[in-house]
């Protein structure tokens, strides 16, 4: 059994990675990784791989501009090329994130195990490392959280180790879900709850404190919906936009009565924490 690793170049990079992704996801591509200049992505070599780029939504976008190079990984070299290639994360000193072949390190007082099936899951991305950081500094003793656009549930995890009781991880992609399950055993985080859907899923369900790490044009039209599944006082955390876009954020976000108390950037990656008042 062969996979095929094929190369794209992106100018410009954001959002055509992200929507790549989703694309190639639908098509059977398994896996990701996200590069400075572009992405890696992997699929078995039976596909009709003479096709299977045919059509994309990126390609229609004005001055998006992208490259392809497609050649065969034999499976042996699979696992080696993943573990070559994905480092374990350290951020702040204090949260270790890491893979399941990659040595436990028990000098660091938070450690999460993600399988790395999709790179910017597990820490590497500037935004995940963010929101992170943002996490790392909240009391989260009998809190309740909403990981919303979950991804592979890193987010939720964090806030589980870190003491939340009640927790609900949402992603409306299936594979997605499939693997936020996973990691979640992986991590002995039985009371995290995880959805498939988007905020039709949030009836029902309260947070002291709101995690949505998705894009800039979501936020903005969601900010409204995630007002009404935030207590009083509690924190709505946003990531997944350029510093550039982080005044249109925040103004959204006042018509819904949040005011900002922390601000972090990142390679021009934004991360926010506002209070509701």
């Amino acid at each position: 059994m062969k996979y095929l690793h094929y190369s794209f170049k992106l100018t410009p990079l954001q959002p055509a990675s992200d929507i790549l992704i989703a694309e190639l996801g639908d098509r059977g591509f398994e896996s990701f990784t996200e590069r400075e200049d572009g992405l890696d992505a992997y699929i078995l070599a039976d596909a009709d791989y003479d096709t299977i780029l045919d059509n994309l939504i990126i390609t229609t976008f004005p001055d998006q501009e992208m490259a392809v190079e497609r050649m065969e990984v034999a499976e042996q070299n699979w696992n080696e090329e993943w573990e070559k290639n994905f480092d374990p994360v350290i951020i702040d000193g204090v949260c270790y994130i890491r893979a399941p072949f990659h040595e436990p390190q028990p000098q660091y007082p938070l450690e999460i195990v993600m399988q790395p099936k999709m790179s910017f899951g597990t820490g590497h991305h500037p935004t995940t490392h963010l929101m992170v950081r943002l996490l790392m500094a909240i009391d989260f003793q009998e809190q309740s959280v909403i990981d919303m656009g979950c991804g592979t549930s890193l987010l939720a995890i964090v806030a589980a180790k870190r003491g939340a009781n009640r927790i609900v991880a949402i992603d409306n992609d299936e594979w997605a879900v499939e693997n936020s399950i996973e990691n979640v055993a992986r991590n002995q985080c039985p009371h995290i709850e995880v959805a498939l859907g988007s905020v039709d899923q949030l009836k029902g369900h309260n947070a002291s404190v709101f995690i949505a790490n998705i894009n800039r044009n979501i936020l903005m039209a969601d900010i409204q919906y995630y007002q009404k599944h935030i207590v009083p006082k509690g924190l709505l955390l946003l990531s997944g936009f350029y510093q550039e876009d982080a005044p249109m954020l925040l103004d959204e976000a006042a018509k819904y009565g949040f005011t900002l108390e922390r601000l972090e950037e990142r390679e021009n990656w934004c991360a926010l924490q506002l209070k509701r008042q």
